[in-house]
């Protein structure tokens, strides 16, 4: 093989891995990553509670930090590049696998593209439409948090009663079991690799994120296994409303069988089958303000700290 093929398949396949890489040991929906919208309080850390007494900083985001001017792109790099850095690798990488002769590269990477191509636009095309309705609301007042101490008594498997300053929102018990099932709906959604119930039951921008992990599983032949996904323990750090919607933030600790296996030989890459792990994760929670109780939709997840 020439000098220049050698080269061209390095280029190709540096892109392509670095787009596409990521952690195995973190196999569950969102695990180990902070990202989403809570709103005007996106970079804002949720008040501390007793099942977890520090949130991660959002890392990838859709909204805008304060202040800015224009538009600003989510913040962070995602493990896997982004869309646009996983539509532009692979048609690079397709670009050179015609030029050289790389046909059975440009299959490989053209397997993944279908899946991400149709998720890709959607992220791009909401990307513009919501950075058009914030640029014309630009300059509005800001949204703080609220610095209040709180002490839950519990109610199931969630603390809702809260001492000093009262929610702007007041969580029901209805809300908290809610939040529950959307827990284990959600990591058994993205198992099963059913888009259709994580349409549903997220955000557009949590669905575009959920949608990268689950093409860069496809394109490693892997596959993530869920079950058993039970509450330990969670309490509620702020809920409230702002403009037609109403969020709730709320602090969990649960515990799931959590492993990633080959596709075709079901072998167990990370993980365990046999044994339950326990993570800890503050949810964010939205709901349009004209929707039922079961109009909540996942909106952000950020790592305990």
């Amino acid at each position: 093989m020439s000098r220049i093929r050698l080269m061209a398949l390095a280029i190709i396949l540096g892109t392509s891995f670095t787009v596409v890489a990521s952690d195995f040991a973190m196999a569950r929906a969102g695990g180990g990553g902070s990202f989403g919208s809570r709103g005007g309080r996106t970079y804002t850390a949720p008040p501390s509670t007793t099942t977890a007494p520090k949130a991660s900083p959002v890392e990838r985001s859709m909204t805008p930090r304060p202040g800015a001017s224009q538009a600003v792109q989510p913040t962070g790099a995602s493990r896997f590049g982004g869309f646009r850095g996983l539509l532009m690798g692979g048609l690079f990488a397709l670009a050179l696998g015609s030029i050289f002769g790389f046909g059975a590269l440009a299959s490989v990477l053209g397997f993944v593209l279908q899946f991400a191509l149709i998720a890709g636009l959607i992220y791009l095309a909401m990307a513009f439409f919501r950075n058009r309705r914030q640029q014309a609301t630009a300059g509005g007042p800001s949204i703080l948090s609220a610095n209040t101490n709180r002490q839950s008594a519990p109610s199931g498997s969630f603390a809702s009663a809260a001492t000093g300053t009262p929610a702007p929102y007041a969580v029901s018990n209805a809300d908290l079991d809610t939040f529950e099932a959307l827990l284990g709906q959600t990591q058994t959604a993205f198992a099963r690799e059913d888009t259709s119930t994580l349409g549903r039951i997220t955000t557009p921008e949590m669905f575009s994120h959920f949608s990268q992990e689950l093409a860069d599983n496809a394109k490693r032949g892997v596959r993530n296994e869920v079950s058993n996904v039970k509450l330990l323990q969670g309490d509620v750090s702020e809920a409230w409303r702002e403009g037609n919607a109403t969020y709730a933030t709320v602090a969990m600790r649960f515990s799931m069988i959590d492993a990633m296996v080959d596709r075709a030989t079901k072998r167990v890459v990370s993980g365990d089958l046999g044994r339950p792990t326990e993570a800890v994760e503050f949810w964010t929670f939205r709901r349009d303000a004209r929707a039922g109780n079961e109009g909540w939709q996942l909106s952000a997840i950020q790592q305990a700290a």
